[in-house]
């Protein structure tokens, strides 16, 4: 294709008609830089302002680490005491149960211990008033006085003192705390062992295959119903992951989002007509209902929730009222929009066959703003399932209450994952679900 050649006057001609496109005033040619310079200057200094640098300088990270891999491994801390010429073995918290017999721990004489980790050069000897901690197969003995515990000459990096406490760092697989009083251990292992049933429950450690034979076997663990019964049984009442319970209250919150989503649409729709300036002629009735939905929207959910809690108590009808109060505002707002920017001559069509004023509303401008109501109603539906976690933390019940206990013990961190997942699928099912909706009402999105 011959390339387009144009003259010197054909040139001008084009620079002379579209002078405003092609000779920008340099003040508006630099509106775009002096919007990306004033923008990296505020986040600078957001940056100092809120001290970025000495919060990540003064982070627990170790902790951060710790919580972390809490979610999907799990710990047993054993205390090795010491009793006089006696060393007795305590059980601080873990998942099989007040004696789990670990076959990492060997008793290898009378209040003599070999704790053992994953690797067999990584090891931790205590014997009444002596302990020697193996690192890569080499021995520390840890001297003990009545001060404390003192590292060992030549110790590794891994070994560190502090406040007369002798720390060894195994990584992932655990630590050791040396302490002239006791020895405080913690081992960690993958997965969760006791999520199906606790070890109170006969069919706790059964393999799956030992479990479906259990289950469609005719001799009864318990007279008084089947087998694979009894499993659902000790599943939901599982006293360590509380199975039912956790249910519950994840169906309390669906509900809550749902039917307060669904009152606030409700009482939204007719008063979004009385604040519409072209529906209701009344300037009065228009301002006032307008401020009532900035007044309902301007308070947080969150805040509409502790204002209920503290006047109806915990429970979910203080998470119903907050998410009703909150979208009502927010949805009156949104509709009231939607009918200011109708096309009027649908109305007037209607209104020139000597329709009455309701059935004015009702076929000409209704169909109009029905599927963009709907959608958002869809919408916050959608997002309420997810506030309805944050408020049930405050007492509005749900599982947002349940989350916010198991994370106040500082312990149950894989009750917290549990958690987090279940409010994750059903927040991707619910998501999937309000977009197919939306789409069957206003059509793909694209199109």
């Amino acid at each position: 294709m011959a390339a387009l050649t144009l003259t010197a006057a054909e040139i001008a001609e084009l620079r002379a008609r579209h002078a405003a496109v092609l000779h920008r005033p340099v003040a508006s040619r630099l509106i775009a830089p002096f919007a990306v310079a004033c923008t990296l200057v505020y986040l600078v200094f957001c940056f100092f302002f809120f001290n970025v640098p000495g919060v990540i300088a003064d982070a627990k990270w170790d902790r951060a680490e710790t919580y972390v891999a809490d979610w999907y491994s799990w710990e047993a801390l054993p205390r090795f005491r010491f009793r006089g010429e006696a060393v007795e073995l305590e059980w601080t918290r873990s998942l099989l149960g007040d004696k789990p017999d670990p076959d990492w721990i060997e008793e290898v004489g009378p209040s003599r211990y070999v704790v053992r980790f994953d690797r067999p050069e990584d090891r931790v000897e205590i014997a009444p008033g002596s302990v020697v901690a193996y690192v890569d197969g080499v021995a520390y003995p840890v001297p003990l006085t009545a001060e404390g515990a003192v590292l060992p000459a030549n110790a590794p990096a891994s070994m560190t003192l502090k406040s007369g406490r002798v720390t060894i760092d195994y990584g992932f697989v655990g630590s050791a705390e040396i302490r002239n009083t006791q020895v405080y251990v913690r081992h960690r292992f993958w997965g969760w062992p006791n999520f199906l049933f606790d070890t109170k429950s006969p069919f706790f450690g059964m393999t799956p295959e030992q479990l479906w034979n259990s289950a469609t076997s005719s001799e009864r663990v318990d007279p008084r119903m089947p087998n694979w019964q009894l499993m659902l049984v000790e599943f939901g009442y599982n006293s360590e992951w509380q199975h039912l319970d956790v249910y519950n209250k994840l169906l309390q919150t669906i509900v809550m989002a749902f039917v307060g989503t669904l009152f606030a649409t409700i009482v939204a729709f007719p008063l979004s007509f009385i604040a519409a300036r072209n529906i209701t002629r009344s300037r009065t009735a228009n301002w006032l209902m307008k401020r009532a939905f900035d007044f309902l929207r301007s308070v947080d959910m969150l805040i509409w929730a502790l204002f209920f809690v503290r006047g109806f108590g915990p429970g979910p009808i203080p998470g119903i009222a907050a998410i009703f109060f909150t979208d009502t505002g927010t949805l009156g707002k949104t509709n009231t929009e939607a009918l200011e920017n109708i096309d009027d001559r649908q109305r007037e069509g209607v209104k020139s066959v000597g329709a009455s004023g309701l059935n004015v509303q009702r076929y000409g401008v209704v169909p109009q703003v029905l599927p963009v109501f709907i959608s958002q109603s869809l919408y916050f539906w959608e997002s309420n399932t997810r506030s309805a976690t944050v408020i049930g933390a405050v007492g509005a019940g749900g599982i947002g209450l349940k989350l916010i206990e198991a994370m106040r013990t500082n312990q149950d961190w894989e009750n917290v994952a549990y958690m987090v997942l279940l409010i994750l699928i059903v927040v991707f099912v619910f998501d999937n679900i309000s977009n197919a909706l939306r789409s069957r009402l206003i059509g793909p999105r694209g199109h």
